[in-house]
């Protein structure tokens, strides 16, 4: 699988804690969105990290075409 499955056209709002690591899913088939569960074996992708530079809301992108890889950058209103 050479392209990730639209989780949700739009981003996933989450409270992070400033230096904590979370593991977002890229590939799109993960069930505990927006973070990685494992489900990407064997289709090529992986979980990408994010550590948080403060504590606070984040958008973590839900559509997995995002340039800014974890984070919303609007693509999802190009899908």
């Amino acid at each position: 699988m050479s392209t990730p499955k639209i989780a949700q056209k739009g981003p996933f709002a989450v409270e992070v804690e400033a230096e904590k690591t979370y593991y977002w899913c890229s590939c799109g088939l993960s069930q505990s969105q927006p973070f990685c569960d494992g489900a990407h074996k064997g289709s090529g992708m992986g979980p990408k990290p994010y550590t948080a530079e403060k504590t606070g809301t984040v958008y973590f992108c839900g559509c997995k075409h995002s340039e800014k890889v974890a984070l919303c950058d609007g693509s999802h209103s190009k899908l």
